[in-house]
């Protein structure tokens, strides 16, 4: 069970607009043994509701700490409030800012909790949440360019799975879709245009084919043999032919999907 609060767990004096006037000696340990009550109070209420993980906005003081470690709870302050409204969509957790009211259903559950040490820093993860829509993904890597490498790399494939899933529709690779465009291109310029356009049209098309011809470069192919290779299939109809990066030849991209 976890409680997420926006409240300070903190025992520390008064504000410096406060005023309390004593007559005796007593009066003044009444005072103390008051300000130790009310965060204890704090402390009881939260240990009551039998959450084992204790998050908050506002900060933990070691007092709070070391009543939470002593009954095998975990407890984080100044945590983030972007960090905090992830927790709370995840487990169904509700933020309180109170101690004195905190229910059963104000709590959020999750299957495990598991504080875990990665590289420098430590995370905290909080698994099978029931109401997670979404997982977080960790990268690693020996250097920060490699790691923002693998980053946008994989923003690109999830973006690529979403817009899969959204359209219902998708283009063949390896330069297919680049290479059909332009064949079509030089056919309509051949055909329809009879101006001085149609240079403009034909450098356009072949423009397109530095994709096909980059993806060649990158794989160690011979660039210009697989392009004519290219435009020969895309001139008998074969719309999906594209560079076959593991036969080093030119292959059906639907096919292979």
């Amino acid at each position: 069970k976890i409680v997420c609060l926006n409240v300070e767990l903190e025992l520390k004096a008064e504000k410096d607009n406060a005023e309390v006037r004593v007559e005796q000696v007593s009066e003044y340990q009444a005072i103390v043994d008051a300000e130790w009550q009310i965060i204890y109070k704090k402390l009881e209420a939260i240990y009551a509701t039998g959450a084992k993980v204790v998050l908050s906005k506002l900060p933990i003081g070691d007092l709070a700490t070391q009543y939470f470690a002593d009954r095998d709870i975990f407890c984080a302050g100044r945590v983030a409030a972007e960090d905090m409204e992830r927790v709370v969509q995840a487990t169904g957790a509700v933020t309180q800012s109170t101690c004195s009211d905190i229910l059963h259903e104000h709590l959020g559950t999750c299957g495990s909790f598991d504080e875990r040490q990665i590289g420098g820093e430590r995370f905290n993860f909080f698994e099978d949440c029931p109401e997670a829509k979404t997982c977080t993904l960790v990268l690693r890597g020996g250097a920060e360019q490699f790691i923002a490498e693998v980053e946008r790399s994989l923003h690109d494939a999830i973006m690529i799975v979403k817009r899969a899933i959204k359209n219902h529709t998708i283009v063949g690779g390896g330069g297919a879709t680049e290479m059909e465009v332009s064949a079509y291109l030089h056919r309509f310029a051949d055909r329809d245009v009879s101006h001085k356009q149609q240079a403009i049209i034909k450098s356009f098309a072949k423009a397109l084919e530095v994709i096909p011809r980059q993806l060649c470069e990158n794989a160690g192919f011979d660039a210009t043999d697989i392009l004519n290779k290219l435009r020969v299939e895309h001139r008998k109809g074969k719309t999906w032919a594209g560079v076959d990066f593991n036969n080093e030849g030119v292959a059906d991209m639907m096919e292979r999907f």
